[in-house]
């Protein structure tokens, strides 16, 4: 599967799971979409999800230097006016045959920080494998699972 193809398979998804995209100040994140719902476990939640859409492969830095560029979008988006409500980004690299430093680098990233919560996965687009986190046995059990379910319905394809 190429670039292209998987675009437009998650684009396919975030239609199908009420993702709207959002216009304003996304500071470069094209497209980026918007849900807001209430979670069972974690309460109310607001989830922006963007495509990382570029043909070449990010280098680990660049990867981590770009969920943060995300994680500020998502503090920008979801501030007091939306009452309690817990944010979560997911920015997703379609990339072919990663490299192990790149997946290390998204699996391994500082998810919460300034309240918020950002998820960078890579979704290989020669094995047709969605790198995610990973589901902590223990504390914040309630992101990392509502993590892997949006995972699963939006970008694993």
């Amino acid at each position: 599967m190429d670039h292209t193809q998987y675009r437009d398979a998650v684009v396919a998804n975030r239609r199908k799971h009420g993702f709207e995209p959002i216009e304003g100040n996304t500071n470069g994140f094209d497209p980026v979409w918007e849900v807001r719902d209430d979670d069972d476990s974690i309460g109310s939640v607001t989830v922006l999800a963007t495509l990382v859409d570029d043909d070449s492969d990010p280098e680990p830095e660049n990867l981590v230097s770009t969920a943060d560029a995300f994680r500020d979008v998502l503090v920008d988006r979801v501030d007091d006016r939306h009452g309690s409500t817990t944010p979560l980004g997911y920015v997703v690299f379609p990339v072919a045959d990663p490299d192990p430093s790149l997946v290390d680098a998204a699996c391994s990233y500082t998810v919460a920080r300034r309240r918020t919560n950002v998820f960078p996965m890579l979704y290989d687009c020669e094995a047709e494998t969605l790198h995610r986190h990973e589901v902590p046995r223990l504390k914040g059990r309630g992101i990392y699972r509502r993590q892997a379910e949006d995972a699963e319905r939006l970008f694993d394809i």
